[in-house]
């Protein structure tokens, strides 16, 4: 079996999930945020929408300076929960085609996140695909269902029954 066809069960399963939950991302709150130090709820949407375009830099690339790319990594502020969907839906399509091109020598090979001249780390990519861009959408997917809960939105079944849906 190539080391891809594990990976895109759980990557269309955990897309799944995601799409559910930016579903009930209500329009008319984009702006609000908990703490005047996080995300607002568009960019942590937004956040959540585009991580999947990672896959391509990740399969495409050995490393990936943060300092590099400063603030174009934050987040932009979407004008609608259509946007935010617009933006996941194409995310998820190019990306799970990359991936399931990729073949098993790609995904062996080493890739490096940096930050300036600090190596924050160096794993194969595929660990990367695991940790870095699906382990870190499932962190902020879990956020934003915090989020979504203080503005009293019910929640989509994740791994199960939530409160809102039994």
């Amino acid at each position: 079996m190539a080391l891809k066809d594990a990976l895109l069960p759980e990557y269309d399963h955990e897309m799944g999930t995601t799409r559910r939950l930016l579903e009930r991302v209500p329009g008319t709150d984009l702006t609000w945020k908990p703490h005047e130090k996080s995300y607002t709820l568009g960019q942590l949407a937004m956040h959540l929408a585009n991580i999947p375009t990672w896959i391509t830099w990740t399969l495409d690339h050995a490393m990936l300076d943060l300092a590099a790319i400063g603030d174009a990594a934050r987040p932009r502020e979407p004008q609608t929960t259509a946007d935010v969907l617009s933006h996941f839906d194409d995310s998820v399509r190019k990306n799970r085609k990359r991936l399931d091109e990729a073949t098993d020598a790609t995904l062996v090979g080493p890739w490096t996140l940096k930050q300036g001249q600090h190596e924050i780390f160096t794993m194969p990519k595929i660990a990367v695909l695991r940790s870095f861009v699906m382990n870190h959408s499932i962190h902020h997917r879990g956020q934003l269902s915090v989020y979504l809960r203080l503005r009293n939105v019910p929640l989509p079944s994740m791994y199960g029954p939530t409160a809102d849906e039994g």
